[in-house]
């Protein structure tokens, strides 16, 4: 058998679930494909970053699979609809006689795979999907009464379960394939007209050798502190494994059990940092399960479906001032210029940001998670959802929506200081650690930084009546 892998965000010869079958079970050689998808991306608003992040770890992937005699061709595609056709037709010229490839999960990318199946079935050709986005598949942890999990607690419970009678491993790369005679005429550009980023890509080099670098470099100086460091955006205390997790430069399955490994094969006990970093994974599964088990996530609706009749504020002059950073509440800001100038955002200050569009500005948080999505170097919708509807309690085991972090207390908290703040907002930097968390009490020093765009209870009320109009739960 001679097969085809489809590669779309596995972009990694190293323990690549779809990658591994195929080179097992094609005793004739493998070929690979990628295909550019431009409307896909914009459609669904991806950052130019990202898209140039791809690029450079595509050139790696094709270099990497050079080596193992492996063919990477590289195709763009007018629409979404023509990807059955066009995969057809290179089958046909490479006289394959099975496409694999890795499942996602978005609704939009799940029903274009269904169409590239029924295609491809009509010709007697077989299709092999794998689970390979995250640790334990969809569907495999369930309640004692059979249903999907809605609160994160309980559903890590399960998970340790589940994972610990399962054998998962790290698979490793395929063997050096035997040459096939196959013409590759296919390059990887270096950029795309609609995707031209402003983002310095040195911040972010590419790759999964770069990926496990990171990696390795985290666990050996920041795991055993992740705890005690994560919430503190001036300290260098998470991974930032994000980008190569998102486009799957490194897979969780590999950074989970590596983790693991560094903590004795303790899942819940052992050292905090490490448990506690390997519960962030595990939140990444619980959105990428709420994404596969509530396709409507995937359409702009909430979770809480009673939550879309919220009458949301329309201003755009209060929503240009978030995105560009001019709120004049400082920790706002210099989170929002962090995302503006490096193409992410420290995790805490997610959390923030989100619930201070949400519940003070009182804004659509659909708006907010479309910005962020064509702003992030990391944007992955499971999360990226999940994280907004936590903050405007819309989503699964979100943040109740009578809780409302105060931008100033989480500043002096989190930053007490400034550190972070000078970082992004260096007008500020004359001020002292006390007053720099908010300058409007301190109007009498000269400073070209914009006063508060609202008082943060303004919208108190409008919030805590539209909810509870909603009949939403107090959790």
């Amino acid at each position: 058998m001679r097969g085809l892998v489809w590669f779309r965000e596995d972009l990694r010869t190293h323990d690549n679930t779809a990658l591994y079958h195929a080179a097992k079970q094609c005793d004739e050689g493998i070929a690979a494909l990628y295909i550019i998808d431009e409307n896909m991306w914009i459609a669904h608003d991806t950052a130019a970053c990202k898209i140039e992040f791809i690029l450079r770890g595509l050139k790696l992937l094709q270099s990497d699979l050079d080596k193992l005699n492996i063919t990477l061709y590289v195709l763009s595609v007018k629409s979404t609809a023509s990807i059955p056709q066009e995969i057809h037709k290179l089958i046909s010229i490479i006289q394959a006689d099975a496409l694999f490839f890795n499942r996602q999960y978005e609704i939009n990318e799940s029903r274009r795979d269904q169409s590239v199946e029924k295609h491809l079935s009509q010709y007697d050709i077989s299709t092999y999907a794998y689970h390979d986005q995250i640790i334990l598949p969809p569907g495999s942890v369930k309640t004692l009464q059979n249903t999907n999990y809605s609160v994160f607690t309980p559903y890590k419970r399960a998970w340790h379960t589940v994972f610990s009678q399962s054998d998962i491993k790290i698979l490793p790369p395929p063997r050096i394939q035997d040459k096939l005679n196959l013409t590759n005429e296919s390059k990887v550009p270096d950029t795309l007209l609609k995707f031209k980023s402003d983002i310095d890509p040195t911040l972010w080099p590419a790759g999964q050798l770069h990926a496990k670098k990171v990696l390795q470099k985290f666990i050996s100086d920041k795991l055993f502190h992740y705890d005690k460091d994560r919430d503190f955006p001036s300290i260098e205390g998470t991974s930032k494994l994000s980008p190569y997790l998102c486009t799957g430069m490194i897979s969780a399955r590999y950074c989970f059990l590596k983790a693991l490994e560094s903590n004795h094969n303790e899942l819940d006990t052992g050292n905090k940092g490490a448990t506690t970093w390997m519960g962030e994974l595990i939140w990444r599964d619980f959105y990428k399960h709420i994404l596969f088990n509530e396709p409507r996530v995937s359409m702009h609706q909430a979770y809480k479906t009673e939550t879309d009749n919220i009458n949301w504020n329309h201003d755009e002059t209060l929503f240009s001032a978030w995105k560009s950073g001019q709120t004049g509440y400082p920790m706002i800001d210099a989170a929002m210029r962090q995302l503006n100038t490096t193409g992410w955002m420290h995790n805490r200050l997610r959390m923030v940001v989100a619930m201070f569009f949400t519940k003070n500005l009182f804004l659509d948080w659909r708006l907010g998670e479309k910005y962020f999505m064509s702003r992030l170097i990391d944007g992955d919708l499971a999360a990226n959802n999940g994280g907004w509807q936590w903050s405007a309690s819309t989503g699964t085991d979100s943040a109740p929506y009578f809780r409302i972090f105060n931008p100033i207390r989480q500043s002096e908290r989190f930053d007490p200081d400034g550190e972070f703040i000078i970082q992004y907002c260096p007008e500020l930097k004359m001020l002292t650690k006390k007053n720099i968390h908010d300058p409007s009490r301190h109007g009498e020093i000269k400073m070209n930084y914009p006063k508060p765009i609202i008082e943060l209870n303004k919208n108190r009320d409008k919030v805590l009546t539209a909810f509870k109009t909603c009949n939403i739960r107090k959790l």
